[in-house]
């Protein structure tokens, strides 16, 4: 969850040199970052070569994880990103001798054998045959912090029965085992149909034909019998739906929203009841269930990715940022940098992992868009609800004095008023303390802390404010305000041990992710919606033919192994249904592969 691309990121980024002669984009030195350790793949910038199959706008996990299987898949592609480290918003950044997230810090399914996790993004490493080197912390709880009372969350069945009978009572453990009972077939079904095989075209039916068995079993195969199969319709439906029918109590119909909240951004009514079914079904498993952090932080997911694309032949250019998509006679063709005018030709497709709004405004030529302006596409993106921004702080403290690390633990969540609702402005706080898990990010005896409002904060409230200036200081001293009020509750004294500070705003979110107003993602559920088009199917078409769409702007939406799942879906859907079923059929990717 979170993102944020702090300005504080080091400026230099190492080049690579390639064999073959191609142009270079850019030229700037790993030179001018002095208090970082070796930079990772990441912040290696190629050179574009003149032609590929494929051109790839953008390097966030989508981005990068398409690029990836697309290059595994035996396709030429090369990345144009417009930032110093590949990433997006999940990219790392340094500061003082402290390393810092930018955003996602929740993960699950990172720490299993390879080929046996359910992860999107683990599924696209062990495709492309890479790991994390220094592997994964594991942990199992999250600390929650209430209006009415605070409960360690611990990711077990029991624990989280019992703490819905401390705060709402036995009436509302029944509703919950209900409402669990109704969702377990569903996050059976869910497993059952892999990112891996999914793709747009008709092929589905073959390499879906592999995972028919499974949901059958899922949805048929419980204590209902083939009545179970009814069930499949809440595959299609919003969680809120299944909670309407199992749930009155009000402060369990508070946490739900909360849960999706965390997840997607997006409270119950907008959040998949498949996404959320999964989720509980994984958190709740009777062998139990472990969370994980990688060491060296989510940029050393990103480092692995980048290591997938450059193995399989791909190249990925930092500080090239994309002016627009060339589009000929009604085809993406290309890309056109802006800094220096050189349009990178692609033979096959063109991909991009801006989000919608960004695509459509600023990327797509004048006549594409006047031809969506008359088919009602551009209203119908312009008018599909946006998630808030956020506001962050990232701090460098001084350590001496708190808890052991394993009680302090990494991660919290704070609610300020239950009565503002889950998605109120600045009234649900992440918290992320992880150099508990790995101190490597830190100096010895210090602490890096993350907390930003959860996707609370409206644009509208900055877009009038010039970064800079005397109001922008004082509105991002307010925040900044709000957001240590929080962290108060974990760390009282957090202000006395403060060394280095970093506060970020929706005006930061938009200069650095390149983001539309900031915005964490789209704000309707994207398992069920196209944002390119009101008639397009959910998935990576954008209506324009040989431009598809990757990360949250498409299906399945917000969220790490979601984008990475985009990644799955549009790779899959570029290449010919038999390579698509080579790497099905092949050595293991995934538990449910």
């Amino acid at each position: 969850r979170g993102s944020f691309a702090a300005r504080a990121s080091p400026r230099g980024v190492s080049r690579r040199a390639r064999s073959r002669p191609s142009r270079s984009t850019n030229r700037f030195s790993a030179s001018a970052v002095s208090d970082t350790k070796e930079l990772g793949a990441g912040w290696v910038s190629d050179e574009l070569p003149d032609e590929v199959d494929v051109c790839i706008v953008g390097a966030g996990i989508g981005g990068l994880s398409c690029a990836a299987l697309l290059g595994k898949y035996g396709v030429s592609v090369a990345v144009a990103e417009a930032h110093s480290v590949m990433g997006g918003a999940a990219h790392g950044f340094h500061r003082d001798g402290y390393e810092f997230d930018s955003g996602p810090s929740y993960f699950l399914g990172l720490s299993s054998p390879p080929g046996e996790s359910i992860n999107g993004l683990r599924q696209v490493l062990d495709a492309v045959g890479e790991t994390l080197p220094r592997g994964a912390a594991v942990y199992n709880s999250l600390k929650m912090y209430f209006p009415d009372g605070n409960f360690e969350c611990v990711a077990d069945r029991e624990c989280y029965r019992d703490a819905i009978r401390r705060f709402a009572g036995d009436d509302a453990v029944k509703e919950w085992d209900a409402l669990e009972e109704a969702m377990t077939p569903l996050g059976d079904a869910a497993v059952a149909i892999p990112f891996a095989g999914m793709r747009a075209d008709s092929g589905v039916v073959l390499t879906m034909a592999k995972y028919v068995a499974p949901l059958v079993k899922a949805l048929g195969g419980g204590p209902k019998g083939a009545e179970g199969f009814e069930d499949a319709k809440w595959l299609r439906e919003n969680f809120s739906a299944l909670v309407d029918t199992h749930v009155r109590n009000e402060w369990l119909r508070r946490l739900l929203d909360l849960e999706c909240f965390v997840i997607s951004g997006l409270k119950a009514d907008r959040t998949s009841a498949a996404i959320m079914a999964f989720t509980f079904a994984e958190r709740h498993k009777e062998e139990g269930c472990v969370y994980d952090y990688p060491i060296g932080g989510s940029q050393s997911l990103i480092d692995a990715l980048a290591r997938g694309v450059r193995k399989h032949g791909g190249v990925v250019a930092l500080r090239a940022p994309v002016e627009k998509i060339v589009v000929e006679d009604g085809r993406a063709v290309g890309m056109k940098l802006k800094r220096c005018g050189r349009v990178i030709r692609a033979r096959t497709c063109v991909v991009t992992n801006a989000s919608a709004w960004d695509t459509v405004n600023a990327l797509l030529p004048e006549d594409v868009r006047l031809k969506r302006r008359s088919s009602g596409d551009e209203k119908h993106t312009e008018t599909t609800p946006l998630c808030d921004s956020f506001v962050h702080l990232h701090l460098g403290i001084d350590a001496a004095g708190l808890p052991p690390a394993s009680e302090l633990g990494i991660h919290h969540l704070v609610v300020d008023d239950w009565s503002k609702g889950v998605d109120g402005e600045r009234n649900v706080f992440n918290i992320s303390i992880p150099t508990t898990l790995d101190p490597s990010q830190a100096p010895e005896g210090k602490h890096t802390v993350h907390i930003y409002g959860a996707a609370n904060e409206p644009y509208k409230r900055w877009a009038a404010t010039t970064r800079g200036s005397p109001e922008y200081e004082k509105m991002k001293r307010e925040a900044a305000d709000d957001l240590y009020r929080a962290l108060e509750k974990v760390i009282p004294d957090i202000r006395a041990r403060v060394e280095v500070e970093m506060v970020a705003t929706p005006l930061t979110q938009k200069r650095f992710v390149r983001r539309h107003e900031g915005t964490y993602g789209p704000g309707v559920d994207m398992t069920r919606a196209n944002l390119y088009g009101a008639s397009l199917a959910p998935g990576p078409a954008t209506g324009v033919d040989g431009l598809w769409a990757v990360g949250d702007s498409t299906y399945p939406g917000i969220g790490v192994p979601a984008a990475a799942g985009s990644g799955f879906f549009t790779a899959n859907s570029i290449v010919s249904v038999w390579k698509n079923l080579k790497m099905l059929y092949g050595p293991k990717i995934g538990k449910n592969v």
